[in-house]
């Protein structure tokens, strides 16, 4: 394996060892998170690298380069939070938007049963994640085995009342989707 890959992979980690921080376990270095989802960057930085290698440049690179967009820092540089997919109570200052007609949600073919029964529940989540189009959706689905992928019917569920929200890094973001909005894609 070259450098170039190795610091990639190192990266990868890095930015998933966050990713658990921002978004499930800030305890896990000895940081709290504000109910807003902030942490002090100092303190991020200080906890991370008590053990592996890490400091501002590192961070800002995780930032910079994550083709996810995860991460966002205040205008300050002085905070950073993830943009969503958090399973603690946060509010990451989302303002209600309409969606389009149309949205998509990826998920394993595991799942199907129980989704075209209950619909998309939040589980651990704050929110149930959905996606603009099929092939986001697809690779979404992709990491819980064979993808299956299903339309939802967002503009109606909007018109019925339930609320919508579009996070900093483009993911919809709702608190249910019940079955009758679902169209199974075979």
């Amino acid at each position: 394996m070259d450098e170039h890959s190795i610091k990639d992979k190192n990266l990868e980690a890095l930015s998933k060892y966050m990713s658990l921080i921002l978004r499930h376990k800030p305890e896990v270095i000895g940081i709290s998170l504000d109910e807003h989802g902030w942490a002090e960057v100092d303190e991020l930085i200080a906890g991370i690298a008590e053990t592996r290698e890490f400091n501002r440049d590192i961070l800002e690179e995780i930032v910079r380069t994550d083709e996810k967009q995860r991460y966002s820092f205040d205008e300050t540089g002085e905070l950073i939070r993830a943009n969503q997919g958090h399973s603690i109570l946060v509010d990451v200052e989302l303002d209600e938007v309409e969606p389009p007609e149309e949205l998509w949600h990826g998920t394993g073919e595991k799942f199907v049963n129980s989704i075209d029964v209950q619909g998309l529940i939040r589980k651990s989540r704050l929110y149930v994640h959905l996606s603009w189009d099929r092939d986001t959706a697809f690779k979404v689905g992709r990491r819980h085995g064979r993808p299956v992928l299903y339309i939802v019917k967002a503009g109606e569920m909007y018109r019925d009342g339930y609320k919508f929200f579009l996070s900093r890094n483009n993911v919809w973001l709702t608190k249910e989707v019940p079955a009758k909005y679902l169209v199974k894609q075979e």
